[in-house]
Formats: structure tokens, C-alpha cells, sequence
């Protein structure tokens, strides 16, 4: 298994993260297993590039202007405590379990993106919602994001655009400023569990944080309507082609 092989696979990641403010743990794990990382450092090896990523990729979207800081706050209330929970217990549950686990919840929400809403595809989060109910779902979205080692983004981004109510590019803003404040801590739980390959996460790092950025600017570019749906749809092929890999 050569390290070269990891960049490619960075950039691929890095531009639907970029596009879509999600994914990037989610989608790199099952890449990186392809690659031949085992289950748990599948798992993990990502987060280190987590951080620069979401915060490369969120550069566009703070120039538009297409972040809810105030969701920010209440789901980062909630997810920071949980994700370092969600952490400690990854290496008890197994890297195979934690592999099946990621395929399903890709595939349960890809189908919920693709499912219609009565809710209109709109700007910001209903600042009505109760705080008490962001925080909630931050602290759920927290415990696997730490669980499955990822920045949560594709929990995140559902999250705030089906159940928020969000546009899919301002809930993909939010996202990812979120994702960047979860990975800290989920990266510190890993690491000091000696979950990551370093060698591995900097050369996928190469990749992934320009790619973000290239991705985050390409949204702009696109409908919200139709990316909610590219979304969705690309999280269900990706998910089932995954679990038969895994389960084959």
C-alpha cells in the first residue's frame, strides 16, 4: 500500500466535502479501508485533516454569508461533551462493527435527503426552534460523530436542513464550521487511543484541504434543490456499493 494513493483519494473526498459540507470522515473511511487501512485506523486516520478542511472549505460560505452562528452555538453545546464520549467507546465496539455502522447510517441518510419535505428549501434555521432541541440533536450527532470518528457532517448537514429547515448551501456552511469544532476533540480521543496512521493521514491531507476549498466555491454554482438531491443520491449508491464490499 503505497502513500501516494492517499492524495488522489483526498482530493475525490475533499471536493464533495468542499460541495456539500459533509462526508468527509464519512466518505473517507470507506475509501480508506479500500486502501487497505484496517477497521479501526479506516476509521480514524481522516480526523487529523478534518480541521483544516472544514475550515478551508467553509471560507466560501462565510463570505456569503451562508452560516447560522447562532445553530453554531446550541449544537456545539450539546455535541462536544457527547463526541468525547462517542470516542472512548470506538475501540470496544470493533473497526468491523464501526465499518457496517458508517454504511448504514450513509445509507439511511442519503434516503432521508431524498425523501420529500413539506419544509420550503429556505434561508436561515427557524430561529424559533428551541435551543433545548439543537442542543439535543448536537449531543446525538456528537456521541457518533465521536463513535465513528468523523467531523459529523453527514449527520449534520440532514440535521439542519431537513430538520431545521435550512437552505442545503447554508446548512453545508454551517456544517462545516460545526464539523471543525468537533474535530478537536475527536482527533485527541483517537489519537491518544493510537487509532490514526500518521503517514496515511498526511498524505491524504494533501489532497483533502484543497479540495475543500475548491469544492465550497463549486457550490455556489449549484441549485440548492439539486444539490439536496445529488446528495442524497450520492450517499445511497455510495453506501449500498460499501456494505457489500464490507458484507461480501
Amino acid at each position: 500500500m503505497g502513500l501516494l494513493e492517499f492524495v488522489p483519494a483526498g482530493m475525490l473526498v475533499g471536493l464533495a466535502y468542499g460541495a456539500f459540507g459533509a462526508g468527509g470522515s464519512a466518505f473517507a473511511t470507506p475509501v480508506l479501508a479500500l486502501l487497505g487501512l484496517p477497521g479501526v485506523l479506516a476509521v480514524a486516520t481522516p480526523l487529523p485533516a478534518m480541521l483544516p478542511a472544514s475550515l478551508a472549505g467553509a471560507s466560501s460560505y462565510r463570505r456569503s454569508r451562508d452560516l447560522d452562528w447562532r445553530t453554531v452555538r446550541l449544537t456545539l453545546a450539546g455535541a462536544v461533551p457527547a463526541t468525547l464520549v462517542g470516542g472512548t467507546l470506538a475501540r470496544a465496539v470493533g473497526g468491523h462493527v464501526l465499518l457496517l455502522l458508517s454504511g448504514l447510517l450513509l445509507a439511511g441518510l442519503g434516503v432521508r435527503m431524498l425523501w420529500p419535505t413539506a419544509k420550503r428549501d429556505g434561508g436561515a434555521a427557524d430561529e424559533q426552534s428551541p435551543p433545548w432541541l439543537v442542543t439535543a440533536g448536537g449531543a446525538s450527532i456528537g456521541f457518533l460523530a465521536g463513535l465513528l470518528a468523523n467531523g459529523g457532517g453527514f449527520l449534520l448537514v440532514p440535521f439542519f436542513a431537513v430538520g431545521l429547515g435550512m437552505s442545503m448551501r447554508r446548512a453545508a456552511g454551517t456544517s462545516l464550521v460545526t464539523a471543525a469544532a468537533l474535530a478537536l476533540p475527536t482527533t485527541l480521543v483517537h489519537a491518544f487511543a493510537g487509532n490514526i496512521d500518521w503517514a496515511a493521514a498526511a498524505a491524504f491531507a494533501v489532497g483533502l484541504v484543497p479540495a475543500a476549498a475548491v469544492g465550497g466555491r463549486l457550490s455556489a454554482r449549484v441549485d440548492g434543490a439539486t444539490a439536496r438531491v445529488a446528495f442524497g443520491a450520492l450517499l445511497v449508491a455510495f453506501a449500498l456499493w460499501f456494505l457489500v464490499r464490507v458484507t461480501g
